[in-house]
């Protein structure tokens, strides 16, 4: 059993399910043995590792209270004005100094480095923790992280000193030992296959204390449940825990064809914390391929912290390295707590499955949870997934994921605590076992139950855009397990300015495609995927303060995902459009309109907020209710990825070419034409979209002559009256589901 970590490093050793037994007190013993000069005679236990040759454990380098900072240099000698602290190398570039003390009373004085003899007037100013080269200030027990200028080494450098310039004294110094070897990434070997199996890669690397790649990595797929798996004792075994895939999930793994896969250490965990990495067959707990963990790596620590949250409930289930699910069962409800590293403009969903046999996303029963920054408190709204695209009236009904409220139904979530603090998002509600009308699912205790998760981004009117993050295997839970089952790990913050921005990391995105050729009058409008995190979800809100497009499908123009267009004042074009003509489809019905707003998905909107958006193209108000109706809907042309791509990796593409590439294409029906003719009345910037649903489209510039790279310039202030309008629609909306 996976139990959360805690802050302590060694707790790993001291959970029944990866111990073996004594390897933490082994090697704890080794290095107290060299600090004191002794001799480490040959331990006699069945599960000691073999001999690895003439091994130098770095005994310096692992504090045995405390994280992993780097290869300990030394204490600093005191002189002065109370300088004190210990010194670790975090790389060859990078000095930490740790619990550093100084009264910050010397009148021309900073950190200071030189490779002479002893500290003196021949040396170089080293820049402090903020990357300036200030005289010092007070310090009180802080940790300082300093960074070498450029062409200079730890390896290369005697001495670290607090001297003052003024007098020519060092305050405080600490001495780099001759021959000094500073942390760096340390290949191993290559993993090596079982008899019988067909799987390869390079040496595997080590980039800091828990980053690896694992180089040009081959495999089929073929196994059930195979994963990356690591843990201690002389050689794989079941007794060890997965490692999250490149891209966070906890599943069985895809086929490799030579990639370099990229895998981080669950939970905050170190190399120092593991003997082995292996692909590893749970069901028939065999390491299909493995590489031993030479104990005293000298690498780099891991630019990273975990956070220190860990439920009180009883039950946990890792979802994803990002997600995690708790809860416990008392009488006839269930308590349940979602914790994920998000975004402020994101949610996380779980639910009971719409299928009792497999985790099915239609016809689920499901929480979509938030926390609301403006409001701050938390969200856990109950949803029913009827068809997977955003909810939309189709034929004057609702369908998609909605709200219980708008299909008639009632709330059954009662949120009673919601936290964020450092990325990490944390909501507990509690709901009934057992249906409290006909839209909730049971949740059974006397069997395991099938559910479903997802992550995704919140739209502009703060509802569930189509999710980043969701699993493809099934996933059950036993809600009344006895003992309580727990297989969850601490969450990693991979950076602090990530943190402090509120932001995930993300890949960079394809470069949009911009339209301006003054010959061109026809466009083609057609269906195709949204290219995830490289594609919308990449580019800048198209008004200050939205949230990022997220959608499942995108408007292609031209063949590019949702161009830049130039159109030009008293010229008449013509848009072809070819996105789907079928009204009683929540997913293929998508009428092209140009509007003065920015998002689309007209259909969505109240009759009001219908009405305050300036339709200048695709639609027109009908007599009846005042309603739009959409003119330009044509058949349907859309790319599909190939059967068996994983649209979880759309980001794998570096460029839009080589995914648009990786399409195929299907048509069907006659397109509809729709004549667009801007004239002075247009504002300079317009929008094309779906009908139906919203972000799906781009820009349009109207320009009285076409110019390149209008689209890069820097983005105009909207007016108050666009801003205003875009924040009523919401209003409007949001005010609509309750």
């Amino acid at each position: 059993m996976l139990v959360t970590a805690s802050r302590n490093r060694q707790s790993l050793r001291q959970t029944d399910r990866y111990n073996d037994g004594c390897e933490g007190t082994e090697r704890r013993a080794r290095c107290a043995a060299r600090r004191h000069g002794l001799t480490w005679a040959a331990h006699a236990h069945t599960h000691r590792r073999p001999a690895r040759g003439d091994t130098t454990y770095n005994c310096y380098s692992q504090d045995d209270e405390g994280p992993y900072r780097g290869k300990y240099i030394g204490k600093i000698n005191s002189y002065h004005h109370q300088v004190s602290g210990d010194v670790y190398a975090v790389d060859d570039w990078t000095i930490l100094l740790v619990d550093f003390n100084y009264d910050g009373t010397g009148d021309d004085t900073f950190f200071w480095a030189g490779d002479s003899g002893r500290p003196g007037p021949l040396g170089f100013i080293v820049a402090d923790q903020h990357g300036k080269t200030n005289i010092l200030e007070r310090y009180n027990n802080e940790e300082v992280r300093l960074k070498l200028p450029d062409g200079k080494r730890v390896s290369r450098v005697t001495w670290l000193a607090v001297y003052d310039l003024a007098s020519q004294n060092a305050f405080g110094d600490v001495y780099i030992p001759e021959d000094f070897e500073a942390p760096a990434p340390r290949a191993l070997t290559p993993l090596v296959a079982a008899p019988g199996y067909q799987l390869t890669s390079q040496p595997v690397k080590f980039l800091d204390a828990s980053t690896f790649i694992i180089p040009e990595f081959h495999y089929d797929g073929s196994g059930e449940e195979v994963f990356f798996w690591t843990g201690v004792g002389p050689q794989p075994s079941s007794r060890g825990f997965k490692i999250p895939d490149e891209d966070g999930y906890l599943e069985p793994l895809r086929p490799y064809s030579g990639e370099d896969v990229r895998l981080q250490l669950p939970g905050g965990r170190t190399v120092f914390e593991i003997d082995w990495l292996a692909v590893y067959d749970v069901k028939k707990k065999v390491a299909l391929a493995s590489v031993l963990v030479p104990d005293g790596l000298n690498v780099p620590p891991a630019p990273r912290r975990t956070h220190p949250h860990t439920t009180t409930l009883p039950h946990c289930k890792q979802l994803h390295r990002d997600y995690q699910v708790s809860w416990e069962v008392f009488g006839n409800q269930i308590t349940i707590q979602l914790a994920a590293m998000i975004d402020e403009d994101e949610y996380m969903a779980f639910g009971i499955s719409g299928s009792s046999t497999r985790s099915q996303m239609m016809g689920a029963d499901v929480a979509v949870a938030a926390f609301d920054p403006a409001l701050q408190r938390g969200l856990a709204t109950d949803y029913n997934i009827t068809e997977l695209v955003p909810c939309v009236q189709v034929l004057g009904q609702w369908r998609g994921v909605c709200r219980d409220e708008r299909l008639g139904g009632l709330d059954s979530n009662q949120v009673f605590s919601a936290s964020r603090d450092s990325g990490l998002t944390v909501v507990s509600y509690r709901r009934g076992l057992q249906p409290a009308e006909e839209l909730d699912r049971a949740w059974s205790t006397d069997r395991s139950v099938f559910v479903v998760w997802s992550l995704g981004s919140l739209d502009a009117a703060r509802e569930p855009a189509f999710h980043r993050a969701w699993p493809r295997a099934d996933i059950q839970l036993v809600l009344a397990a006895s003992p309580p089952e727990n297989d969850c790990f601490d969450f990693v913050i991979r950076s602090i300015l990530l943190v402090l921005r509120g932001d995930r990391p993300r890949p960079a995105g394809w470069e949009r495609a911009q339209l301006f050729d003054p010959s061109l009058r026809v466009f083609r409008a057609t269906l195709g995927p949204a290219g995830g995190a490289r594609g919308l979800r990449s580019r800048p809100p198209l008004l200050p303060g939205d949230p990022p497009a997220s959608p499942h499908r995108a408007l292609y123009v031209n063949g590019q995902l949702a161009p830049d267009l130039q159109l030009r004042r008293g010229l008449v074009y013509t848009f072809r459009v070819r996105a789907g003509d079928d009204p009683h489809s929540a997913g293929l019905y998508h009428p092209l309109v140009i509007t003065d707003e920015p998002h689309g998905g007209l259909e969505r909107l109240a009759d009001g907020a219908q009405r305050a958006v300036r339709v200048l193209a695709g639609a027109r108000h009908t007599r009846r209710r005042g309603r739009l109706t959409p003119s330009a809907a044509g058949g349907l042309c859309a790319a599909e990825r190939p059967p068996l791509a994983d649209p979880r990796r759309d980001a794998s593409y570096d460029t839009f070419r080589s995914f648009n590439r990786s399409l195929v294409w299907s048509c069907s029906g006659r397109a509809a034409e729709l004549q667009v003719a801007p004239n002075s009345s247009w504002p300079d910037r317009v929008y094309y979209h779906s009908f139906a649903h919203a972000d799906m489209g781009g820009r349009i510039f109207i320009v009285d002559r076409h110019r390149r790279n209008l689209g890069r310039s820097p983005s105009p202030r909207p007016t108050p009256s666009l801003r205003v309008s875009s924040v009523l629609l919401s209003l409007v909306y949001l005010r609509l589901t309750l």
